[in-house]
């Protein structure tokens, strides 16, 4: 019943978009199915075990025997999650000229914003594109912060082509627009670091105990540095990676998972930070030297950047994505978006880096198929309390999205839809704290996996990440050493894979809970949001009140 009221709003809604519009319309026009809805159960939801409503109507989360717990993901987003995403005044506009080359014109109005003095929220202002196309040969580039570069529309939400900003990509092969990273990390002072004293800090939690608090005040930027040590890399059973006879490295001795938090108080040796910890920390296999508490600085920081209401389309590529390609966009910053952007034909379309992003109706479209076995990414959601509301994939033969190493979440993808031959995953070397609410994959899959020594010795992908009401194909979801994996109430065929390149037996199961009946609450995101920050935290994201 509820797949036929979600069929009928389709088409009711898009029923005047031409049959290309439609496809487009059809997977972001998705979101708004039922069991995407805040609120009580219906009469074919499921409590689940792990997070459910209290008697005093408060979530109740499930802990492991270690005292992990799913961990509280409405920390991911713009300004950390909830806020509404600002509507910066426009300083300059720039019109198409209709023929040559427009790249310089868009980068000169940028460039003028970048010399203006910030607002006292940290805003320069808003480069305005006219309706039009933007024939472009080169990068746009963003590399100061408190710029806006705002289209009149992407086509996502008006088929009007008066009403559409486009850039055109022509020439060499390129990215489209391109957000200047942030600078590296580096310590205040040699001395101004600790470690962690308990013998288990478990994934979800928000505070620790460390040696000694000396040095350290609320407001501080700490590395939680977790040591990749002999020790854990064998409990990992990650230490016989082979690939045609050759030794693989998943991840080398000596190096350290970094994540990064701001202290929210101090109460003696006890540090509380402001967003939970995505992963554990078992000295058993981490000491010596253990993890250290490290207070950083950063440089040379990119913040209140954003793109928005911008269509990009290049030539199509029917190439393999290890060749030089036309991609879309490249942001690297800290409370940063992107808004109402329809991509076509890129190939690894969108990369992000950084802290408290949000990507809200991102929509990446191919035509031509990709070529070869390794697969291109279309999102590559490589930042920290990164949310992707509403976005969208349609292509085959690809990563819908996928991790690099060592991402430390929350990364949060809300009512997204692909469509497609393609799959999401973790997709290398340890990232944690991922979320897939109410995303709906018809033909593509869900992977929460030992990866083996695909890829260079890509081994485990991810830990601590959950599928929650998501419909798929297919899901694969183990247990790696140490850690959890969970799908629950999600629907879709129940995979059981070996590593990959052994001929050992099939790899632990991860937690499946209710699968093939929802569960409620419908939404976990915005219900641990509601819970934080309240109902309007609900609203000021886009979605109606309960």
């Amino acid at each position: 019943m509820l797949f036929c009221i979600f069929e009928f709003n389709i088409n009711d809604l898009c029923m005047k978009r031409n049959k290309f519009y439609k496809l487009i319309a059809f997977f972001v026009c998705g979101i708004f199915s039922p069991l995407h809805l805040l609120g009580q159960p219906t009469y074919s939801s499921e409590r689940s075990e792990w997070i459910y409503f209290g008697t005093d109507g408060k979530l109740v989360y499930k802990t492991t025997p270690n005292g992990d717990r799913i961990m509280d993901f409405s920390y991911a987003g713009y300004k950390g999650g909830g806020v509404v995403l600002p509507d910066i005044p426009v300083k300059i506009t720039v019109k198409p000229s209709g023929e040559g080359d427009d790249t310089q014109t868009i980068q000169t109005a940028i460039d003028k914003i970048s010399l203006l003095k910030p607002d006292k929220d940290g805003f320069r202002g808003t480069v305005f594109l006219s309706p039009g196309v933007y024939t472009c040969s080169q990068s746009i580039t963003i590399e100061k912060s408190g710029i806006i570069l705002r289209g009149s529309g992407s086509s996502l939400e008006n088929t009007n082509k008066d009403k559409i900003s486009t850039i055109r990509m022509t020439g060499g092969k390129h990215t489209a627009i391109i957000i200047g990273l942030s600078g590296k990390n580096s310590s205040k002072h040699d001395n101004i670091k600790t470690f962690l004293t308990e013998h288990y800090v478990p994934s979800g939690c928000s505070s620790f105990s460390v040696r000694s608090t000396y040095g350290f005040n609320v407001g501080d930027i700490i590395d939680l540095r977790h040591p990749v040590t002999k020790a854990w890399v064998h409990f990992m059973q990650m230490d016989d990676l082979v690939r045609d006879g050759n030794p693989q490295t998943w991840l080398r001795e000596g190096s350290q998972l970094i994540t990064q938090r701001r202290i929210k108080s101090i109460t003696g040796n006890r540090i509380t930070v402001d967003v939970p910890l995505s992963d554990s920390y078992n000295a058993e296999y981490l000491d010596p030297p253990g993890t250290e508490v490290v207070q950083v600085a950063i440089s040379k920081q990119l913040e209140q950047v954003a793109i928005e209401h911008i269509h990009i389309i290049s030539p199509e590529q029917e190439v393999n994505h290890t060749q030089e390609l036309y991609t879309a966009i490249r942001l690297n910053g800290t409370n940063c978006w992107m808004k109402d952007i329809l991509i076509e034909e890129t190939m690894n379309s969108v990369s992000v880096g950084g802290q408290f992003i949000t990507l809200d109706q991102v929509v990446v479209v191919r035509k031509a198929l990709h070529l070869g076995a390794s697969k291109p990414a279309e999102f590559a959601p490589n930042a920290g309390q990164i949310l992707l509301n509403r976005c969208s994939v349609v292509a085959d033969n690809v990563w819908f999205a996928a991790t690099g190493a060592g991402i430390s979440g929350p990364i949060v993808f809300l009512n997204c839809t692909f469509k497609g031959d393609g799959h999401i995953e973790g997709h290398q070397r340890w990232s944690t704290g991922m979320l897939l609410d109410n995303c709906h994959l018809p033909e593509g899959g869900i992977d929460f996996k030992n990866r083996g020594s695909m890829g260079s010795g890509h081994g485990w992908g991810i830990g601590w990440a959950v599928a929650w009401n998501c419909v798929a194909k297919s899901f694969v979801v183990q247990q790696p050493p140490g850690a959890y994996n969970w799908a629950i109430g999600c629907i879709g065929e129940i995979v059981s894979l070996p590593r990959p390149f052994n001929t050992e037996g099939l790899l632990p199961s991860g937690i499946f809970e209710s699968h093939g009946k929802p569960v409620y609450p419908q939404s976990l995101y915005l219900t641990q949001l509601a819970e934080r920050l309240g109902k309007n935290a609900l609203k000021n994201i886009g979605y109606d009140l309960p």
